[in-house]
């Protein structure tokens, strides 16, 4: 088919549709949008994906990306730190913060899922553990995705964190619970409302 739209919007509209949930129709409505802007709004966008990864870190105790390390969160005193929610991505993190959640935060960086290769190894389990034996820790919520992958993540975290306690590698006392069924099998953490969240956070449960 002959190409009938100039080189430099089928670029963008390709690179548009190369982005998470946007197809080609919607890559050129965006394209067609921002050609519809000043230059001066261009320059924005333009600035803000240029510079998008400049004066960024990855926080080394909860792996979140941040400006600083440790971040806000973790350097936070007024947060408990006896409480962390575990989490698969930092928009999870967003979405707790939403709900009100006092405590911390450890960003695993995604989910098992044998189907896509990703192993307990390739995400950020050990550093998990690490902070268990050195830091002052009561409780560990699970909060993965109510997905299947979601689930065997929180089991293997749960199994790994009880084998340890058995082996006398932790030597603390530590709850570990489930955010309860409040999210829909199948949801990311990330789409629910606050209020679902609110409540899935009050009535989380021991793991087993």
């Amino acid at each position: 088919m002959r190409n009938v739209l100039p080189k430099s919007i089928e670029a963008l509209s390709e690179v548009l549709a190369s982005l998470p949930g946007v197809g080609p129709k919607t890559a050129n409505r965006l394209t067609f949008y921002l050609l519809s802007r000043s230059n001066d709004e261009l320059a924005k966008f333009g600035l803000a994906f240029s510079s998008l990864k400049q004066n960024l870190t990855k926080c080394s105790v909860c792996q979140i990306v941040a400006e600083t390390d440790p971040c806000g969160i973790c350097s936070d005193t007024t947060r408990q730190v006896g409480k962390i929610a575990v989490v698969e991505e930092p928009l999870d993190v967003l979405a707790l913060e939403k709900a009100r959640f006092d405590g911390r935060y450890h960003v695993l960086g995604g989910q098992i899922s044998p189907i896509n290769n990703v192993s307990p190894e390739d995400l950020k389990i050990n550093e998990l553990i690490e902070r268990l034996k050195g830091e002052e820790v009561k409780e560990v919520i699970l909060a993965t995705n109510p997905s299947l992958e979601g689930e065997a993540t929180a089991l293997y975290i749960d199994d790994r964190i009880k084998e340890l306690i058995e082996a006398g590698k932790i030597t603390k006392d530590i709850k570990v619970t489930r955010i309860a069924r409040g999210l829909p099998v199948g949801g990311d953490l990330e789409y629910a409302d606050e209020l679902t969240l609110s409540r899935a956070l009050e009535g989380r449960r021991s793991y087993n």
